[in-house]
């Protein structure tokens, strides 16, 4: 983990934040580096600290936040700021909380289900009977933006909101039956239409990692495929990111997974070679998160 952190601060920015690769910083990779950090317990460092000014600068007069400083507008990206630890004070939380809540998708309306016809995408049924997360204010929603924001929001229910305890309830098992119903003939999931063009569409491994970390604590034969479709996945994984995703979510699920890397620059999968690594921050970063939930701290689940 150390290793880890020492990658992740020499590529920090000189503004606080941090690039996906290089270049101005942006409000993802510098989410995914506050945490992977903040795990290995350097919440109190400058480093840190600059960061944490940089996030301030991206909330806005609605109380989301944008992907960077130049954006004016709030995006999904909020949800993810708040699975920082609140003692990091990194945002206005109250303010974030209540625009993550009161975001839904915008699929079920007769507009948009006549794009999808009109795409030769599935419009009928249960796929459209929940109302997940987008990754833009007013857009239909989306397999990622949904596990996030449901992650977040079973933070804050755990925490303890006071106001709306019924109403974020709800929200959760919204978002928990729109995952649900969004996964692809294999088991597992992508990033959010199981058919297009009148074609199936086949899963992904980050998405169904993803998928199945924000499902953690559910159980039916709906999880149960997505678990074995993710094994399937992580067995012949290529992409070191995705296979964080997947160490995260069959994990939180509780199941054997390969040992940790022991450096950064490479991520060990069960049967297959070592994963190289190409030096992105989201990927530094979740290796990092991956590892550190293996070992038994998962900042996405932990309160």
């Amino acid at each position: 983990m150390m290793r880890y952190s020492e990658d992740l601060l020499g590529r920090q920015n000189a503004d606080g934040g941090w690039s996906y690769h290089r270049g101005g910083s942006w409000t993802e990779p510098t989410c995914y580096a506050i945490l992977a950090l903040a795990t290995s317990g350097a919440s109190h460092t400058a480093e840190v600290r600059r960061a944490v000014e940089w996030l301030r600068r991206c909330q806005r007069a609605d109380g989301g936040l944008a992907p960077r400083e130049s954006v004016p507008e709030s995006t999904w990206l909020t949800a993810l700021a708040l699975l920082l630890p609140p003692e990091l004070d990194s945002i206005d939380r109250k303010r974030a909380e209540a625009w993550t809540v009161e975001q839904t998708g915008r699929e079920s309306g007769w507009v948009n289900r006549l794009r999808l016809w009109m795409l030769g995408a599935d419009s009928s049924g249960d796929s459209l009977s929940f109302e997940g997360w987008s990754w833009y204010p007013g857009t239909a929603a989306w397999v990622g933006p949904t596990a996030i924001s449901l992650l977040a929001l079973e933070k804050l229910e755990k925490r303890g909101r006071p106001e709306d305890g019924a109403g974020l309830r709800k929200r959760i098992e919204e978002g928990r039956s729109f995952l649900l119903v969004r996964r692809c003939r294999d088991g597992g999931w992508n990033h959010g239409s199981t058919r297009a063009l009148g074609y199936d569409s086949d899963s992904y491994p980050e998405t169904t990692g993803l998928a199945l970390l924000a499902l953690h604590g559910t159980s039916g034969p709906e999880v149960t495929q997505g678990l074995a479709r993710g094994e399937q996945h992580l067995a012949t994984c290529q992409s070191s990111q995705a296979a964080s995703w997947l160490r995260l979510g069959l994990g939180a699920h509780g199941r054997t997974l390969p040992a940790p890397a022991d450096a950064p620059g490479k991520q060990t999968v069960e049967g297959t070679p070592a994963l190289p690594m190409h030096g992105g921050v989201m990927e530094i970063a979740l290796a990092a998160l991956a590892d550190a939930a293996q070992a038994g701290r998962n900042p996405f689940l932990d309160v």
